[in-house]
């Protein structure tokens, strides 16, 4: 059974590092929520180390940016790891050749040009990856949908379609499915990988809740932190990538059910009815080890 919390101090001496989720957890796309940034802040004080764990397909340099200019103060963490430096790792591996079709944003550009180090010493061993039409591309990198303020998955069933035809296989630079910006829900990059799956294409995936971020992670966590064999606790409001992520690695986890499912758990998100939040993870076949309204 899931333990309610009322703040994460009440566990937190247990754990050596966080792995702590972003959007919905942190933030809502548009500011940092202050009672979780004082969480993690106190948490560091008291000897923590925070490695902030997303599944934002741009490399982290580009998220931490971003985390600047919603209000994150530099002092609430140690690390972040996205799932675009993960599945930079992968797109230069050639897991998708070297000839790709990017299907993305124009915020998303920066997959292509920008490495975190110890991703860029890898990248200057690698052969050149070139950007080219879908009818000469050897594979995709999908970092989510051109405008995800206006489009669904529906406005790429053509391009995804001949994709399939042609055999390509597709990386996806974010296994989200959905993400709340403030009130309005957009489809992310997982949602067409999601419809290339089940048109019959192939997907490989690098965010959470996959190894290879989690990979990435803790060899960050070394680089920062000399603590043998760190007890680790994983903290996010996706059941199916924070949640199954971690249970997958083996960690302990800290459901945040006010994020992407608040509406099924009673009619206070802060405060999780025990019974209903049971009967969910259930039906999810998922048990997460705490569970908290909020981060906080």
């Amino acid at each position: 059974m899931t333990r309610i919390l009322s703040a994460l101090s009440e566990v937190a001496g247990r754990y050596d590092a966080v792995f702590c989720d972003l959007w919905g957890c942190l933030h809502n796309g548009k500011a940092a929520f202050p009672a979780a940034v004082a969480a993690l802040q106190a948490y560091r004080a008291d000897g923590g180390v925070v490695v902030l764990l997303t599944n934002a397909p741009r490399p982290n340099a580009s998220v931490i940016t971003q985390l600047d200019g919603l209000g994150v103060p530099r002092d609430a963490w140690d690390a972040v790891v996205s799932s675009g430096d993960a599945a930079q790792m992968g797109m230069l591996s050639g897991a998708v050749g070297q000839r790709v079709f990017h299907i993305g944003a124009p915020k998303d550009e920066v997959f292509f040009t920008e490495f975190a180090d110890d991703l860029a010493a890898y990248a200057a061993t690698r052969p050149p990856v070139t950007r080219v039409s879908l009818t000469e591309a050897e594979g995709i990198v999908c970092t989510g949908l051109v405008n995800d303020l206006t489009e669904t998955p529906a406005d790429y069933r053509a391009q995804l379609l001949l994709a399939k035809t042609r055999g390509l296989k597709m990386l996806c630079a974010n296994p989200d499915i959905v993400v709340d910006l403030g009130e309005k829900r957009l489809y992310c990059a997982g949602a067409l990988a999601e419809a290339y799956q089940a048109m019959g294409g192939e997907a490989l995936y690098f965010g959470k809740p996959h190894p290879p971020i989690y990979d990435l992670a803790r060899r960050r966590l070394a680089a920062i932190s000399d603590r043998g064999d760190p007890q680790i606790l994983c903290i996010g409001d996706g059941i199916a990538t924070d949640v199954q992520g971690g249970m997958a690695e083996g960690l302990d986890t800290l459901f945040v059910t006010g994020g992407l499912a608040a509406d099924q758990f009673g009619a206070d998100p802060a405060n999780p009815d025990g019974g209903l939040l049971d009967d969910w993870l259930e039906a999810k076949q998922l048990s997460a080890t705490f569970a908290v309204g909020y981060l906080r």
